[in-house]
């Protein structure tokens, strides 16, 4: 029996959701508006809210000082890059664990998940020296390498939560059939899985697209993304707000649309699983 709620309660929970989510939002709104300012008013105080002199010129300045589209174009290659990847990797390995679990599994899950628990800058020395050695300093070969193995253990733990709910006598009745294993991981397994494959690529895509530490150590310009876009607008001059606001604008903008026409997908996998 379904428990009843009180229209008092749902519209107070209501007030509580909105406010929350309103205070999340607060500073992405701030940062938008700020783009929208000259440098005085970005600096005044007490600050304006909505009651400024609205100007573009912050937006027109950035574009033509610098090469946005290339910033935005070694995202794009770096994250998708580094989110093919890590999927290649991934499925099989999530595969093998959700179907074909040792004693070891949890371990081997565990382990993987605790190298997210260690500060990036403890191996930015060594990483360092590995890029200059190879060669791959300043490449989008190196970073992708990068990116995929900073995030491969969500995306493993992720695939294998939602590979788990699978039934297993689908599988074995495709391997009656005569499937072999990549027949069955790819024509079996990954389209029943594709909620949870899907909501697994936006959001690797979303943490390969705002990682800051390993592109702006290992980049300088060939391949440096947009977070080397923003950075630029910090100078030991002093930092120019308007602008920085500006180009975080610009900068978040692809994924925000991405995230709001795939955000059907990623509720359906972020609750895939949940409900029998």
């Amino acid at each position: 029996m379904a428990r009843k709620t009180s229209k008092a309660t749902l519209a107070l929970w209501t007030v509580v959701g909105w406010a929350a989510g309103f205070v999340i939002f607060f500073p992405i709104l701030w940062m938008f508006l700020t783009g929208f300012k000259t440098e005085l008013e970005a600096y005044s105080t007490p600050p304006t809210f909505l009651f400024f002199q609205w100007t573009t010129e912050n937006y027109v300045a950035i574009l033509e000082q610098r090469n946005y589209v290339k910033y935005a174009l070694n995202s794009i290659i770096l994250a998708g890059g580094s989110t093919l990847l890590a999927l290649v990797i991934a499925i099989p390995a999530a595969w093998g664990m959700a179907f074909s679990p040792t004693k070891r599994t949890k371990d081997v899950l565990l382990w993987m998940l605790s190298t997210k628990m260690m500060p990036a800058v403890g191996v930015l020395v060594p990483m360092y020296l590995i890029f200059i050695w190879l060669g791959l300093l300043d490449t989008h070969i190196g970073l992708i390498a990068v990116l995929c193995l900073s995030n491969l253990p969500i995306v493993i733990w992720m695939l294998f939560t939602y590979f788990k709910e699978i039934p297993k006598d689908i599988l074995e009745a495709a391997r009656m059939d005569g499937a072999t294993t990549w027949k069955e991981i790819v024509f079996v397994l990954t389209p029943m899985a594709v909620p949870g494959i899907a909501s697994t690529v936006l959001l690797n895509v979303i943490l390969s697209w705002n990682e800051a530490f390993w592109t702006l150590n290992l980049t300088t310009i060939d391949a440096a993304p947009l977070t080397q876009f923003i950075a630029s607008f910090s100078a030991p001059q002093g930092n120019f707000w308007a602008k920085l606001s500006a180009a975080s604008t610009l900068a978040i903008a692809p994924i925000v649309v991405l995230g709001w026409f795939g955000q059907r997908q990623l509720v359906r996998g972020l609750t895939f699983g949940a409900v029998k």
